[in-house]
């Protein structure tokens, strides 16, 4: 299994490096800021528990695939038999596919592409490519890709971060985010919010239509 743990590794080193470090300097390169806003609210209040959650996870992927090579057992049943190459395989390929719909949706987002919010601050709000299928197609994506990172190790480590993840987003997006967009943007993100999903086509839209 040596070999699928470092393939995850680099993958997750690839997608960090490109997701974050390349694209802040592209920002900074295009609007003179990095993008990078740091954990929102007091500690202990939901918003800091979603930045907080969020570095876990990042912290996690990396320490997942670092314990397998260290031989950390893997998941119990199925999941963790040393046989599961297809599991391994098919992780290799969501893997794949979350990284580029990573970075399709971080270029989509142009210069209003943020880490955190700045209440303070008001951005374009982006609605075309990808976002107009779902609000949130970073985020997706990014659970996305940390999925397939996790099957490919499939041991819990791995399985715990991909769920601090998961818990940092949908708190990011819920408390922080849509609260702060909906204020400085108004009428137009609540009909946006009527019209697309919040992570997945269709799935999480402002009941009552654009209109209400």
């Amino acid at each position: 299994m040596n070999h699928w743990a470092l393939t995850a590794l680099a993958l997750f080193a690839v997608w960090a490096a490109t997701a974050f470090g390349i694209r802040a300097a592209v920002q900074r390169r295009r609007t003179g800021d990095a993008g990078f806003r740091g954990i929102s609210g007091q500690p202990g209040s939901a918003s800091w528990w979603a930045g907080i959650l969020f570095a876990l996870a990042l912290l996690g992927g990396a320490a997942a695939p670092a314990a397998a090579l260290a031989a950390m057992p893997g998941l119990p049943g199925p999941a963790g038999a040393a046989d599961s190459t297809g599991l391994r395989g098919a992780g290799l390929a969501v893997a794949l596919a979350g990284m580029a719909a990573t970075l399709a949706a971080q270029s989509a987002m142009g210069a209003s592409w943020r880490v955190g919010v700045d209440a303070a601050e008001r951005t374009e709000l982006v609605t075309s490519g990808l976002f107009a299928y779902v609000r949130n197609p970073v985020f997706t994506a990014m659970t996305v890709t940390a999925a397939g990172l996790a099957m490919m190790v499939a041991n819990a480590l791995a399985v715990i971060a991909w769920l601090a993840l998961v818990l940092a987003v949908e708190l990011q997006v819920r408390v922080v985010e849509e609260p702060y967009l909906a204020r400085v943007h108004g009428r137009a993100y609540l009909d946006y919010t009527a019209r697309t999903g919040r992570f997945v086509p269709g799935i999480g839209r402002r009941a009552g239509g654009a209109g209400a």
